[in-house]
């Protein structure tokens, strides 16, 4: 009987359909579902014991001990419930990772009250949760790991925040779907950039010796500039950041081409086509790349090496809005 009315579609309504939201979320009643634990179970199974053998035996100090724990876990209800009401949910940092590991998605739970929140649980399907503390108008941080296997989107899905304070007799919960997601870079080839062939721009020239230029001054650091140029002794010194100049031959441009690849699989080309662009920026070549339906020109900057990890990563997947990384 009890599992033919669960079954009916107003509660899977409530229980399975949960929405994707964009947050913040507050946790209010019609968020929070409370039930007892199977401690609770049988706490309450030990007072009706108690209340039976109390009136059998016309006992009046059974009858007192059994109304005052009776009252402690109805007390305990509203305590379990307030450890969550109100609490604020929103979305935290989410850093790009790379096909095979683990993706980690920040949560933000802010208690805007005087209210201190302890060992609020946060967990995912299948996974162990962690438990926080979170004091008076505070704002604490969890993580949550999910595997990424394939190059991609990836989406947090589903979590559940629960608490079991103060005496683990009810357990009070809610079921949330932020709209979170990272990209997944593709699993980078184990082919390094200088024993590559048939690549445009690529031979002898691939990696040029940065002491055979001649040093021509300073100039002030500009936000992508490479590492490797910043003059670290002027710092040192109070100077500012400021960049190296050299004068001589440039740095050649190469072309990571798509159809230099021809034989291999779509995921094996971008496999590849990901560790040479890993290799020529840590080698500082200005890199190009070109994929169907996607130009992107040459140069040499985080910035620009990220934008070409997601090009690959997104290649013939439509973009999400909230896939890249945010503060």
């Amino acid at each position: 009987m009890m599992f033919r009315l669960i079954n009916r579609p107003v509660w899977r309504r409530v229980f399975n359909r949960i929405d994707v939201e964009h947050g913040p979320i507050t946790l209010d009643r019609q968020r929070i579902f409370i039930l007892p634990t199977r401690h609770g179970l049988m706490f309450a199974m030990v007072l009706l014991l108690m209340l039976v053998g109390s009136i059998n035996y016309a006992l009046s100090l059974g009858f007192v001990l059994t109304f005052l724990l009776g009252g402690m876990a109805l007390v305990s209800i509203l305590h379990t419930y307030r450890n969550l009401a109100q609490l604020r949910i929103s979305a935290g940092k989410t850093m790009p990772v790379f096909a095979g590991q683990q993706a980690s998605f920040t949560l933000c739970l802010n208690s805007s009250s005087t209210t201190e929140r302890y060992a609020v649980g946060v967990m995912l399907e299948k996974q162990h949760p962690q438990f926080i503390d979170v004091p008076a108008r505070e704002t604490m941080t969890a993580t949550l790991a999910l595997d990424a296997p394939q190059r991609g989107i990836l989406r947090l899905g589903r979590f559940t925040l629960f608490t079991r304070f103060p005496l683990g007799l009810f357990r009070a919960w809610s079921v949330l779907d932020l709209d979170m997601a990272c990209i997944v870079y593709p699993q980078p080839d184990t082919a390094r950039l200088p024993q590559l062939a048939g690549v445009q721009g690529l031979g002898d020239r691939a990696i040029t010796a940065e002491g055979s230029d001649d040093f021509r001054g300073m100039r002030p650091y500009h936000l992508g500039d490479s590492l490797r140029h910043v003059a670290w002794k002027a710092l040192a010194q109070g100077r500012g950041m400021l960049a190296k100049q050299f004068s001589g031959q440039a740095l050649p441009e190469l072309w990571l081409n798509w159809d230099d690849l021809a034989g291999m699989t779509t995921e094996a080309r971008l496999s590849r086509l990901c560790c040479w662009v890993l290799d020529a920026q840590n080698t500082g070549l200005s890199y190009g790349l070109r994929i169907p339906g996607s130009t992107l020109a040459p140069g040499n900057s985080e910035v620009h090496q990220r934008t070409c990890l997601e090009a690959l990563a997104l290649f013939g997947i439509a973009p999400h809005k909230n896939a890249h990384p945010t503060n």
